[in-house]
């Protein structure tokens, strides 16, 4: 933990950059002598311009994650996607880059960095096509629950071990019967003297074959006046007794990201597992699942610059009708389309990361981000497909992979259903 801390800061004081912060740089105008904000210089692969959010500090983090991507992950992702799963040395090697819990405090023993470096993880990994690795979902969805609602024990249990890659992290809320509607949720814990006894089963796991701890959703009160205040979490580490790694789910798309389901037969977990208070479960769960929606968006987005990307590239060099199709009306029209499309949206979607690091992000915005991003996400890879043509079907050009890779995208964190009930209901509601 020690070295990775100074190797990051040690860059940082290479280029003579402070530590971390949300904001951009203040530097002195010659003119004026008056402070002005530095943007950054960190452009997408879209070359959309500058990006205000950033500053010259995340520039050099966006360049270690990036090499990183490019050298460790990208050259072994194929392997991996035959694997079902990506490999743990993959998830050490990240530790010791700092990438893993790079948001979380360095009191509880994490980086110590704000969350647009958090997301500049997110773009990288999406910048290079892999979705094999569940950093996001270790390092921005399930730590945080650890070291908001955690105890001091607790923290220093799981928290550093995170942060190294040591222990791989998931979140257990969905149920065969349950997906988006959390108060559905069966899987029960029954008090026993100080023990609680944890039976269930989840679905749709991500990281659950290679999970050393999951947050279970559990039911602690069938007699709560709602299910949302009958709910708990617990902490189940792998190798409990009763606690049973089912199947890797075969899914038509994600294939390097392990997802499976889990199975909790009778099992005793101690006092010291219940993470926060009990029956404060749902409550926990509706704070931390913004972040959860901005992630998959920003994630989605970054996915869409990097389809457009390849298929600029691919219209410039594919022929056809004597010249390269780049030439014909209808695909720059279409391209122009889809250009106009992401810089819109990566427009919003900085001001929502800008919204989160001030503490300033609602539920509204962020379900308006998940469901717009997730949604175009899909559009941009339909259409990148039809313009490949018959290769964009072939798996081994990357338009193919990331099409099925986005489908899901609209589902998962909440479907995009949802989403748009929770921002119609933040409209009409009497505030």
């Amino acid at each position: 933990m020690a070295t990775r801390l100074l190797r990051l800061r040690g860059l940082l004081r290479a280029a003579g950059s402070r530590p971390f912060s949300a904001q951009p740089s203040p530097l002195q105008t010659e003119q004026h002598g008056t402070k002005r904000l530095e943007p950054s210089s960190a452009k997408t692969l879209t070359d959309i311009g500058t990006r205000r959010i950033f500053s010259s500090e995340h520039d050099i983090f966006r360049e270690s994650a990036r090499k990183f991507f490019q050298e460790e992950v990208l050259p072994f992702h194929a392997e991996w996607e035959k694997d079902g799963q990506v490999s743990r040395e993959l998830w050490e090697k990240a530790g010791q880059q700092g990438l893993l819990g790079v948001a979380i405090a360095e009191k509880h023993g994490g980086i110590g960095a704000d969350i647009l470096s958090s997301a500049i993880v997110w773009e990288e990994q999406m910048y290079v096509n892999c979705t094999g690795p569940g950093f996001s979902l270790h390092s921005d969805i399930v730590m945080p629950y650890i070291a908001n609602y955690g105890t001091e024990e607790q923290i220093k249990h799981f928290i550093p071990r995170m942060v190294a890659g040591k222990c791989i992290g998931a979140i257990a809320m969905t149920e065969p019967g349950a997906g988006s509607d959390l108060q559905g949720v069966r899987t029960y814990a029954k008090k026993d003297g100080s023990d609680w006894i944890l039976n269930g089963s989840k679905v749709f796991i991500t990281n659950g074959w290679m999970s050393d701890v999951v947050i279970v959703v559990a039911v602690t009160d069938r007699e709560a006046r709602s299910p949302a205040h009958g709910i708990s979490l617990f902490l189940v580490e792998n190798g409990t007794k009763g606690f049973i790694k089912g199947r890797k789910l075969n899914k038509i798309g994600l294939k390097a990201q392990d997802t499976a389901e889990l199975f909790f037969e009778d099992v005793r977990l101690p006092a010291s597992a219940l993470l926060g208070k009990e029956n404060k479960g749902f409550y926990y769960l509706m704070a931390e699942l913004p972040q959860e929606r901005l992630l998959i968006a920003d994630m989605a987005l970054a996915g869409c610059e990097f389809m457009f990307e390849e298929t600029r590239n691919y219209v410039k060099q594919r022929k056809a009708f004597g010249k390269t199709i780049a030439h014909l009306q209808t695909v720059q029209h279409k391209l122009a389309e889809i250009k106009t499309q992401i810089c819109v949206a990566r427009a919003f979607m900085d001001n929502c990361l800008q919204l989160h690091a001030d503490k300033r992000l609602d539920s509204a915005t962020a379900s308006m981000a998940k469901y717009w991003c997730s949604d175009l996400q899909n559009s941009i890879a339909t259409q990148c497909v039809q313009m490949h043509g018959g290769w964009g079907y072939m798996w081994e050009y990357p338009i193919a992979k990331a099409f099925v890779d986005a489908r899901v995208q609209p589902i998962y964190g909440g479907t995009n259903e949802i989403m748009k009930e929770l921002i119609a209901r933040d409209i009409v509601s009497d505030k």
